[in-house]
């Protein structure tokens, strides 16, 4: 599993690299054609990590539920992120990939809850959930560069 946490330290340093060279305004645009924006991608990759390998194993996120809830699959922007978000959204990039690799490291996770992604990728186990993520992770950075060519 060593490669796959090498994988999403990489995953989210671009991101936060990528939030770095916008403006608030800039990273809150939604462009035309768009169902999101620059900021929405990136809290949500860390709403969908925390699901994916906390949730399903039983234990709780390490993110609040509200944050949860505006970043969670199936959400939109529906205000203007704020610069404390922005800033809070830059911090758990970065915290959330080094507390799942040390929790996996310390043997934290015990159970995992089999799981069927909306998108029809079936995940039996804890492993399986870790690679899925860099997976989706991969696309939202994929729509994040499309979106700067927009704004």
């Amino acid at each position: 599993m060593n490669e796959a946490f090498r994988i999403l330290e990489t995953s989210r340093t671009l991101y936060s690299k990528l939030l770095e060279n916008y403006s608030l305004e800039q990273l809150n645009t939604i462009p035309e054609g768009f169902s999101n924006n620059l900021i929405w991608n990136a809290g949500h990759v860390i709403a969908s990590q925390q699901k994916l390998i906390y949730a399903l194993s039983g234990l709780p996120m390490k993110i609040s539920d509200e944050f949860f809830e505006k970043y969670r699959n199936g959400s939109h922007p529906d205000a203007a992120a704020t610069q404390a978000e922005v800033d809070e959204i830059k911090q758990l990039l970065l915290s959330t990939a080094a507390q799942v690799k040390a929790d996996y490291q310390n043997h934290v996770f015990q159970n995992f809850n089999e799981y069927q992604t909306q998108t029809g990728f079936y995940l039996a186990n804890l492993e399986e959930a870790i690679l899925f993520n860099n997976y989706h992770e991969g696309i939202h950075l994929g729509m994040m560069l499309t979106i700067r060519k927009f704004i």
